[in-house]
């Protein structure tokens, strides 16, 4: 019986640390979350986001491509290269457009494993044609083994126009997010992701609550990690996506 038990010991302390490891790697669990965990001192990471949104009246389709260099073990940078959007009206008047190109920066305060709750800053600057923004993110995290647990408090500021030089619509948008990812294998976890939105116009007029949750999964294998969900809108307000699904595919170096 005792040396039973302790042939199993060696191999369940060895799933433990390879569950812990792997929670603590640097691919997202999460696509509309941020976790308070940021890439190692040197690593290079290529993200390619996909976003697609279903409206009454139309879908859109979004893409990003980022580029995240670790510049010390707790701070990183990203490189917003590209985003830009296909929207499929009902009317027939499809569209495709250039967006933006954008900066963020993530500082890392405290440990989600180690400390009593892992904490992060995020800011990002986004630029276009016909749209300036600022963001920034307050992003707390901890840890229990496989499971993470993440909440986002964001406040963003948005200028648009039909030019930089005409930027006359001003929205301010104060977003929480949720989210818990539980890791199944080394390779693969299951969770959720909630998300609470509301803009003020002109920062005074504060528009309708928009509620959305959902599944997401995220899978890695090596140097590549895929991370997906899908939020349906928790009731029924007119002009916001009534479900967006949002995939990211990572490559680090």
């Amino acid at each position: 019986m005792k040396s039973s038990l302790l042939s199993v010991l060696p191999k369940s302390l060895l799933l433990g640390l390879a569950l812990v490891s792997g929670a603590a790697a640097s691919e997202r669990r999460f696509v509309y979350n941020y976790e308070a965990t940021t890439a190692p001192k040197g690593l290079l990471e290529l993200e390619q986001w996909f976003t697609f949104k279903d409206y009454d009246s139309r879908e859109r389709y979004e893409f990003r491509t980022e580029i995240e260099y670790g510049v010390t073990d707790r701070f990183q940078l990203g490189l917003y290269v590209s985003d830009w959007r296909y929207t499929d009206n009902d009317s027939g008047k499809d569209e495709a457009e250039w967006r933006t190109a954008g900066l963020e920066g993530i500082y890392s305060m405290t440990d989600p494993n180690k400390d009593l709750i892992g904490s992060a800053l995020y800011g990002e600057v986004l630029l276009g044609p016909e749209k300036f923004a600022l963001e920034g993110k307050l992003l707390l995290q901890k840890n229990f083994g496989p499971l993470a647990l993440v909440y986002n408090f964001v406040v963003e500021a948005e200028w648009e126009g039909e030019s930089l030089s005409a930027l006359d619509e001003r929205v301010g948008v104060i977003e929480n997010t949720l989210g818990a990812s539980w890791q199944v294998s080394p390779s693969f976890f299951v969770g959720m992701e909630a998300l609470h939105e509301v803009e003020f116009a002109d920062w005074e007029e504060a528009g309708d609550h928009v509620f959305y949750a959902g599944p997401n999964a995220s899978f890695r294998k090596g140097t590549f990690f895929a991370t997906a969900a899908g939020l349906f809108q928790l009731g029924d307000v007119e002009g916001e996506p009534d479900a967006q699904v949002r995939l990211i595919l990572g490559l680090h170096f």
